[in-house]
């Protein structure tokens, strides 16, 4: 299927402000893309690319004071296929661990895996190793937090999380993955799209999403524990051990957020003629 994706923010700032922005599809959709979501900033400036430590595709602005307005649209072509399940999937030994995924067991600013490992142990620690056990770990989370957008607070950690019993999709994610690393299990944060393909009427505005993948049987494996349920058309733009690494946009000043959108919906294949 081929769907039309992208996002449009708009900041007005006090004065000339830097900032980072993660708003471009992962690397490893590139040769998916039919249209290029090419960043189109308002008014026209200077956008430097980068690739940041996690291979994410980044750009940095110095936004002129006033009125910002930051875009992406795009095109890209998906299979179609619900994200791939592998219940045989087994989890690895540390000491067997490839050295590249080990920093996804440990702590980060909002993955407390450190607080929450007894927790983990006295919850899970019975349950199958592998699939099926994180499995029991995103049940868990996503019957125990309630979702709310007005819930939402943006320094909100997994401990917290676990304590208050409210969040949003980052909030799941962030509790998922540090059960997971209390339990030695290698997991990572991801930010991006996921359609409403399959998911009948919707009357929530779409928003970008935040799931996991964890590590199992030598390969890295989407889980989503806000959802919980099949998904099609996920679109990967970042990783990071957590949301502090993924930011969609950061500014090193002052802003205010004054418009914001976003949108993935299926459209019709491209018809040929002869």
């Amino acid at each position: 299927m081929r769907m039309n994706f992208g996002c449009r923010f708009s900041f007005s700032l006090p004065a000339p402000t830097p900032m980072i922005l993660l708003l471009n599809v992962h690397y490893s959709r590139a040769s998916d893309l039919e249209r290029p979501d090419l960043l189109v900033v308002d008014p026209a400036i200077p956008v430097e690319a980068f690739r940041d430590p996690f291979g994410n595709w980044g750009n940095r602005i110095l936004a002129p004071a006033g009125t910002v307005t930051i875009s992406t649209d795009g095109v890209i072509r998906d299979s179609g296929s619900p994200d791939p399940i592998n219940e045989d999937a087994l989890q690895m030994p540390v000491e067997q661990l490839p050295s590249e995924v080990l920093t996804y067991l440990l702590p980060s600013r909002y993955c407390e895996s450190d607080l929450l490992s007894d927790f983990a142990w006295q919850t899970f620690g019975h349950t199958p190793l592998g699939w099926q056990r994180i499995q029991a770990v995103c049940d868990y989370v996503h019957n125990q937090i309630l979702f709310g957008y007005e819930h939402s607070r943006p320094t909100r950690t997994a401990l917290e999380t676990h304590q208050e019993r409210v969040g949003v999709c980052r909030d799941f994610t962030h509790l998922a993955i540090t059960l997971c690393r209390g339990l030695n299990i290698p997991a990572r944060y991801c930010t991006g799209y996921i359609s409403d393909v399959g998911q009948g009427v919707v009357d929530a505005p779409m928003d970008f999403a935040a799931w996991m993948e964890v590590f199992l049987g030598g390969r890295w494996w989407v889980f989503d524990p806000r959802n919980n349920d099949l998904r099609f058309g996920r679109v990967l733009i970042a990783r990071g051990r957590d949301a502090a690494d993924v930011p969609m946009a950061h500014s090193f000043g002052h802003h205010e957020l004054t418009g914001f959108s976003v949108w993935i919906d299926e459209v019709p294949n491209s018809s040929s003629s002869c």
